[in-house]
């Protein structure tokens, strides 16, 4: 497979282009995803960077933190270049680190976006994605509060996380959903048929964890093998695997360093062939 069949960007809900190579912007808060970063300069730093390497889509959620993460964007980028598309999460909250439960009461959903808007400083939301399904609150009520929204100008476009495909075709009869946002990595390929039913549907599937960081980054990992091969590392080779997997991943690999972000974003120039990538399909 060559870059010529890999293509570069991705028209989000058919009518924002971007890159397929993202930013994901959890990592941002403190530990276990909770309140200030130790250094808030240097994370202002990272998502300014982001853009000036030509990201272009920004993925975080307003229990990032809480709200922590969706400020730092906002003091890095606001007045925003014209192109950045910017996603964002609600129906988790959060009871402290590493702590998160959902709620998808419709109030308490569209309090949440309009909290998003605030802290975002934007007037309408680029992409706005269930975080989880409340399985308590009918999913016809979840979901049509943030199309309600839609239809008052406030939110473009709608995505899902954690679903199953019965879910996601769920959501579709109740709303237009451009994007399904799951796990799914080298290791964990749990969603693969999510995954297919996007690809086959022309919706973006936004893998978080892209990288499984830990298991691909030991030296003896198969991935190392490939990587060391293409004189690449192997958080590049595990995004450029996801980028070739399907034309509807938007991998949005998340770092508090420059210098990760930088190798990340590298991945983009990287092509594997045919045999690596039966070898790193082998793996899960």
């Amino acid at each position: 497979m060559t870059t010529a069949t890999t293509p570069l960007t991705f028209d989000l809900g058919g009518d924002l282009t971007v890159h397929r190579l993202g930013y994901g912007a959890m990592q941002l808060p403190g530990p276990g995803v909770w309140g200030e970063p130790a250094d808030r300069a240097a994370a202002v730093r990272v998502v300014q960077a982001a853009v000036e390497q030509g990201v272009d889509f920004i993925d975080t959620a307003d229990s990032y933190g809480p709200l922590v993460s969706e400020q730092i964007i906002a003091e890095a980028l606001h007045p925003y270049p014209e192109k950045l598309v910017i996603g964002t999460k609600a129906g988790l909250t959060r009871q402290g680190p590493g702590v998160w439960t959902p709620v998808g009461r419709p109030a308490y959903l569209k309090q949440q976006v309009e909290l998003s808007l605030r802290h975002l400083k934007v007037d309408r939301i680029d992409l706005m994605q269930l975080h989880r399904i409340d399985s308590e609150v009918p999913l016809a009520d979840q979901l049509g509060a943030f199309a309600e929204l839609k239809a008052e100008g406030k939110v473009r476009h709608i995505g899902v996380s954690e679903v199953s495909v019965e879910e996601l075709k769920a959501a579709r009869e109740i709303t237009e959903i451009v994007s399904v946002q799951n796990l799914y990595n080298l290791t964990n390929r749990q969603s693969q048929d999510v995954l297919d039913y996007a690809t086959a549907e022309g919706i973006a599937f936004i893998p978080w964890f892209p990288i499984a960081t830990g298991d691909l980054a030991k030296p003896d990992s198969p991935v190392a093998a490939v990587a060391k091969e293409l004189g690449a590392t192997p958080s590049q080779v595990a995004l450029a695997w996801l980028l070739q997997k399907s034309p509807v991943i938007l991998p949005i690999p998340g770092t508090k360093s420059v210098e990760h972000l930088t190798e990340n974003l590298g991945a983009a120039q990287l092509t594997l062939s045919a045999d690596d990538m039966a070898k790193l399909d082998a793996l899960a």
